[in-house]
């Protein structure tokens, strides 16, 4: 009886909430008048004097009234009604199992107003009176009228039926039985519903809606009064010791709730059958990066109760094993069911760049904005998007700054999760603490922003659970078996954890050496690398830069000419696409390289060379990189064999984690069966390379007091400027839920977490950049308050190194009294990173020459700043110099002649020769130069004395980000569009943001040289994606523009008057 009157209760409600109109139902209800009119039988006339008979009761225990406003129902008292329908019910239900074969108006018409009930029981009888059927036919209509009065009855009377059902009270058991009997034979009726019953009910309704027009509104409010205290009256009678009005509210009050909250935990959280995302997203997945299935881990990874119920996560794995695409699904789950935006962090540009190419295309297709926030690309705060949420990319220290004016915004709460790449980073120096600074924030302040971080290599995992407040999920999982061996001499060994030494013999290198290659190859690396090429693929992982230039070349004088015929011909296309995106110019190394398959990777190369060799590798016409130990952890180019030349990266000996990032390059999935790993060693190195290979990975520390400029005194001016936490103990507190405050055990020996606190709170405010205010004197030890002085929230904002803001007010202040505007020089020089300067080692003939050079206008800037034409020219020349002249700033006048050079020039061959620099270097420092440039605009808007230098240094930044013609700076806006491939875009006829947005992929293949099918596809969805996002934000600023502003005059009184 319970399920039947839930499922009656349920199907009034409904049927309540869609009453029609007081015109419609006046014709709705005058269907069932004819009906009417035909009762004039004995039951009709003892409904009427029943009715009469009942009394309006005066008193009611309910605080107000049980039915509020519900219309009266029906001509007659609804329980008197109800013990008719009970009778006549119980002797229809007899006879339906085999009216139900019958097909009459009347058992069709009652079958709907059954079905319209919809109580359910289990139930069935075994006579039947077949030979009535035209006599029931009037009864089934008689019942059917009767049973109209249940259709509008409201939800508390049905729950008061069930109550009343469920009553032990002995005034109510027969009814009960009665009812349990006569719900029975409801559900046998419904099952046997013909199809047409509808149709012949609705036809019925037409033929009699106007009969009854008239006199159904009047009926229904004469009765209105009568009913409700005939029903108030019944439900007292039930329960004479307690009110069953407040029963009824507290248990559909309860029931409402329980019903909000299922629905609030599963609304618009379910979109498709693909891990809660629609099935569009699996076929994107297949058409755009050819994965069809997720790996086991995948799937275990994504089903846990803790990704379900949105718990933080770490997961690691080894290398290649696919954990980036976990992180994609639960962005994309986050982006389109949950309605909310999403950061990932990653740690370098090129990898955010790459990112950004390959989501693009994701947020075309599913209607969400792909932001980049790297190097100088990034608003603050991000545009706030009306529908469409956005997936922000950035680099560690871009993420930190994001994070920031999210908080100043009171916006944190729209960041519904936090993806971290390379999750190990955060015990790596001033980066580091960065990341950790980020994390720490985001837990601090959002409660509902979840946090996923992944990484291949970690190992003290506790620590960052706790930091983290998160579940682990690990697997040894590889897509390839991976085979670790050892070259000592001419003997390889596997690496075997078993073995009483780590190692066991594997082979001798068979191999036929003359003693001119013995000489200039001991370590047999040309036999170990012919091994694999050109059929499979080879890195070969080398201290230095120049070691990897070397070893190219060396390799390539030894190896058989036959290897100068496999690929030839995409071999000649590489070298003629590197010649046309750097202008006719070409590494002459790569020259003699390229045609045996053969490049080296580093720093030293531009973006645009080392996109276009990367993607050559990955086809298959480049076949072996040697390359440093960066390239381990940027973009993903396995290979079957990687060799290590030597345990060490530049003078350093290789860390554990560092050799696990390399090898793990090894072994593509979908193409190699197996990947191996070399290490050559000498045998002095032997002893440390067998703890290398044995020992566990090295723990991440917190350096965040370590790096104190980049750490913990930026973390206090950041948490005091963003009202995060302004007295001691709740700055204390915040540094409790860090990962210094989690290992502080380990690395506080000396001082406490609170003594630590109180010496930089003291060493900010003496630095000016924090002030302190008293806040309670009342108490013994006073109470002191901090807020941030002007100086201070400058360097914050601009995100400035606390080592160099004092230095960069000064220069800025000193520039206000000379600037030079003739030239770009000053500005260049105001705008040249600090820390790059440090590091420099001037060639000073160079710069003597440079010097000379100079315009009167520019001399004059070289005068302003101290540095003299003869100090140059003695230093040249090597003479002593007695007057002491600042080294920094002499150091950053000369990078700031290469930028200057470079803005003149925009050909970064022609200055790197110039400068004697490498063009990968050269290109780092207007990386930095550029993003400094940035920085120094955010610390200039926040003082007003500067305001001279905001305009100036907005077009500045534009100038240092692109370094091109001003045609070329909206084709490079587009994420992967180098000036190279800006140029070859801009002569093929693409020459705006627009002309890419709707190329065709095809067409841009068969218009611009040397041009991949999946570099056209990416170029055009980023470029789609762009400005779709900048329509967007000219959509949302017309909005505003024409809103009515909330503070506007008389709309506060107004709506005073309302209320």
């Amino acid at each position: 009886m319970d399920e039947g009157a839930s499922r009656l209760r349920r199907r009034v409600s409904v049927r309540k909430r869609d009453r029609p109109s007081p015109g419609s139902g006046l014709a709705a209800g005058s269907a069932a008048e004819p009906r009417q009119e035909r009762e004039e039988g004995p039951a009709a006339g003892s409904r009427r004097r029943r009715t009469a008979e009942v009394q309006p009761l005066e008193n009611n225990d309910s605080e107000e009234d049980m039915f509020g406003d519900c219309d009266s129902f029906a001509e007659n008292s609804f329980l008197a009604q109800v013990d008719d329908v009970e009778q006549q019910h119980m002797q229809v239900s007899e006879r339906g199992k085999h009216a139900t074969g019958l097909s009459t108006e009347g058992l069709c018409l009652e079958s709907v107003k059954r079905s319209a009930l919809g109580t359910t029981a289990v139930g069935s009888f075994a006579e039947s009176e077949t030979d009535e059927h035209v006599k029931n036919r009037s009864r089934h209509e008689d019942v059917s009228a009767e049973l109209d009065i249940l259709y509008d009855v409201p939800s508390s009377q049905v729950l008061y039926f069930e109550n009343l059902q469920n009553s032990p009270d002995d005034l109510g058991n027969q009814c009960t039985e009665e009812r349990d009997w006569d719900a029975s034979s409801h559900k046998t009726l419904n099952d046997e519903l013909p199809q047409n019953s509808v149709e012949q009910r609705q036809q019925t309704d037409d033929s009699s809606s106007e009969v009854r027009s008239g006199s159904e509104e009047n009926r229904r409010k004469s009765l209105k009064e009568h009913l409700k205290n005939a029903m108030t009256g019944n439900a007292k009678a039930q329960t004479p010791v307690f009110s069953r009005t407040k029963q009824l509210k507290e248990t559909l009050l309860s029931e409402e709730i329980s019903v909000a909250k299922k629905t609030i935990e599963s609304s618009s959280d379910d979109l498709g059958p693909f891990y809660s995302l629609p099935s569009k997203v699996r076929d994107l997945y297949v058409q755009f990066k050819g994965i069809e299935k997720l790996y086991e881990w995948q799937h275990t990874c994504l089903t846990l109760n803790s990704v379900q119920e949105r718990k933080n996560l770490i997961y690691s794995l080894p290398t290649s094993g696919g954990k980036t695409l976990v992180a994609e699904i639960l962005m994309l789950q986050e982006l389109l069911c949950r309605r909310r935006d999403v950061l990932m962090i990653l740690p370098y540009v090129a990898i955010v760049q790459e990112k950004i190419s390959g989501l693009s295309s994701f947020g075309i297709e599913l209607g969400f904005f792909v932001e980049e926030y790297a190097g100088s690309k990034g608003k603050f705060p991000p545009i706030k998007r009306r529908e469409k949420k956005s997936l922000y990319i950035a680099t560690i220290e871009k993420g930190h700054s994001l994070v920031n004016s999210l908080i100043e915004t009171g916006r944190i709460g729209s960041l519904g999760l936090v993806v971290v790449d390379e999750l190990h980073m955060i015990g790596e120096g001033s980066r580091g603490a960065i990341l950790e600074m980020t994390l720490s924030k985001i837990l601090y302040t959002s409660k509902t922003t979840q946090i996923i971080g992944m990484s291949a290599t970690l190992n003290n995992v506790e620590d960052l659970q706790e930091f983290l407040q998160a579940e682990y999920y690990t697997s040894q999982f590889r897509p390839v078996e991976l085979k670790e061996y050892l070259k000592i001499n001419d003997a390889i060994y596997e690496v075997d954890s078993k073995a009483e030494n780590g190692m066991t013999f594997s082979r001798l290198l068979n191999c036929q050496y003359s003693d001119t290659l013995k000489k200039v190859d001991p370590d047999h690396l040309v036999a170990l690398v012919a091994e694999v090429i050109p059929n499979y693929s080879c890195l070969v992982f080398c201290p230095t830069k120049k070691n990897c230039e070397n070893v190219a070349e060396m390799i390539c004088k030894f190896l058989s000419k036959e290897y100068l015929k496999h690929r030839e011909k995409e071999k000649h296309e590489v070298i003629k696409n590197l010649k046309s995106i750097s202008g006719g110019n070409l590494c002459p190394i790569l020259k003699r390289t390229i045609p045996f398959g053969v490049a080296y990777h580093h720093s030293g190369l531009t973006s645009d060379e080392r996109r276009l060799l990367e993607e050559a590798y990955s086809v298959g016409a480049l076949c072996l990189f040697t390359c440093t130990s960066t390239l381990a952890a940027g973009v993903n180019l396995p290979a079957r064999r990687v060799i290590l030349r030597a345990p060490y990266v530049a003078k350093e000996f290789l860390k554990r984690s560092q050799y696990k990032q390399m090898i793990g390059r090894a072994g593509r999935a979908g193409i190699d069966s197996v990947g191996e790993s070399i290490l050559i060693l000498q045998e002095k190195d032997k002893q440390q390379v067998s703890e290398l290979i044995s020992r566990p990975l090295e723990n991440c520390y917190s350096h965040l007091v370590q790096e104190f400029t980049k750490g913990i005194q930026t973390l206090f001016l950041s948490l005091i400027g963003l009202k995060i936490a302004t007295n001691l103990d709740d700055i204390c507190h915040f540094m409790g839920g860090t990962l210094f405050g989690v290992q502080q055990k380990i690395l506080l020996k000396e001082k406490s977490l609170r003594e630590i606190t109180v010496e930089w709170l003291r060493y900010l405010t003496e630095k000016g950049l924090l002030q302190k205010d008293v806040v309670d004197k009342s108490k013994e030890e006073i109470e002191y308050s901090f807020h941030i002085t002007k100086l201070g929230r400058a360097s914050f904002k601009g995100t400035i190194d606390l080592a160099y803001c004092d230095i960069l007010y000064r220069d800025l202040k000193k520039g206000l009294e000379g600037l030079v505007l003739e030239s770009l020089l000053h500005l260049i020089y105001l705008t040249t990173p600090y820390d790059m300067a440090s590091q420099c080692v001037p060639d000073w003939m160079i710069y003597f020459r440079q010097f000379s050079q100079l315009s009167p206008a520019e001399q004059n800037v070289a005068a302003l700043l101290g540095v003299s034409e003869n100090f140059i020219g003695k230093k040249a020349s090597g003479q002593a110099i007695k007057k002491k002249v600042d080294k920094d700033i002499v150091n950053r006048l000369y990078l700031s002649f290469v930028l200057y050079t470079l803005l003149k020039e925009t050909n970064i061959w022609s200055v790197s020769e110039k400068f004697n620099m490498p063009r990968g270097y050269i290109q780092s420092l207007l990386a930095g130069a550029a993003s400094f440039s940035s920085c120094v605009l955010h610390f200039c808007e926040e003082l007003e004395e500067f305001w001279v230098y905001r305009a100036l240094l907005v077009e500045l930044t534009k100038k240092l980000t692109y370094c091109v013609k001003a045609e070329l700076i909206p084709l490079m806006e587009v994420t992967g569009v180098l000036e190279g491939r800006a140029k070859q875009l801009y002569n093929a006829g693409y020459k705006s943001l627009m002309h890419l947005a709707n190329a065709n992929p095809e067409v841009l293949i068969r218009t611009v040289d040397h041009l991949s099918r999946r570099q056209a596809k990416q170029i055009v969805s980023s470029a789609k994606m762009l400005l779709h996002e900048k329509a967007e934000a000219l959509q949302e600023e017309v909005e505003e523009l024409l809103r009515l502003p909330s503070d506007f005059p008389g709309i506060e009184a107004s709506s005073t008057e309302k209320a």
